[in-house]
């Protein structure tokens, strides 16, 4: 809990140091982790990744596996799992796919799945392909059966290899036509090009969510200033994209002082993601 409020961040990227292309420094942008965090390969100790979770008032966080060798390098669904099994309750992760590295995808899905996962993450930018590559399809029929969430980064990145016209929001018409009952969540919420295509998505269909990680929460009101601000905060699932950020306590704070009433405050701090998540935290 925060301030009284239960706290859920959907986006944190406790990489492995062996497994990084990028350097440490880039990876970091700047945050000091607290004493004995991680180990002295650089992993995320379980235990201490719990506690320091706590400490910041987070109830649940989600961790994200990419396989994205070309740009960040590989964080695979067992490091992820592993950092889970620590406190379920409190810690868990998302699947990811990709279409280069793995086939079938469906059996790659399926296998994470049954690792814990609670979603599936997807990073064309990064991996290099199209959100509507027909190879995807049967991923995200396994997501839209299972009634777990689709997680689109959508925006720009600045790391070396990264390919950002395949952010173009036009990439996602074919899929939500394709699939009418998949919930599927922004991440970034547009970063960069495309806020106004994330906030028109977002307020024209109910399965669509804008996840805040990577946005300061200074700025929210500016990228988003020609959509309804009551509306939209609504459709928000906070989250941080962790480990390059102030802090997540002070993010949350941050937001939720932007929301224009109690009720959206706690929705967008922890209710939308307890819903498209299917999160059960100990609160």
């Amino acid at each position: 809990m925060l301030d009284g409020r239960p706290l859920i961040d959907v986006h944190l990227h406790p990489a492995r140091r062996a497994s990084l292309k990028l350097d440490w420094a880039t990876w970091m942008q700047g945050f000091t982790p607290p004493a004995g965090l991680y180990d002295e390969a650089g992993d995320v100790r379980p235990a201490a990744f719990d506690a320091y979770l706590e400490s910041e008032g987070v109830d649940a966080a989600v961790a994200l596996a990419e396989y994205s060798p070309r740009v960040t390098g590989w964080q695979t669904a067992e490091d992820m799992a592993a950092l889970a099994a620590a406190n379920p309750r409190r810690v868990y992760f998302a699947a990811n796919v990709n279409p280069h590295l793995h086939y079938p995808v469906a059996d790659e899905l399926e296998r994470q799945l049954a690792l814990g996962a609670v979603a599936l993450k997807i990073h064309p930018v990064h991996a290099g392909f199209p959100a509507d590559d027909q190879a995807m399809y049967p991923a995200y029929e396994i997501c839209q059966s299972a009634g777990i969430p689709l997680v689109i980064h959508f925006g720009t990145s600045t790391f070396p290899g990264a390919l950002n016209r395949f952010a173009d929001p036009a990439l996602l018409d074919r899929v939500l036509s394709d699939f009418r009952t998949l919930n599927i969540v922004l991440a970034h919420g547009g970063r960069g090009w495309w806020y106004d295509a994330a906030a028109f998505l977002a307020l024209a269909d109910p399965r669509v969510w804008i996840e805040l990680s990577g946005l300061p929460p200074s700025r929210l009101q500016t990228y988003y200033a020609k959509h309804n601000w009551a509306r939209l905060t609504r459709r928000m699932i906070f989250a941080t994209d962790w480990p390059g950020i102030p802090g997540i306590a002070a993010n949350a704070r941050a937001v939720a002082a932007l929301c224009p009433d109690e009720e959206t405050a706690s929705r967008v701090l922890a209710g939308n993601a307890m819903e498209i998540y299917h999160l059960k935290p100990a609160l």
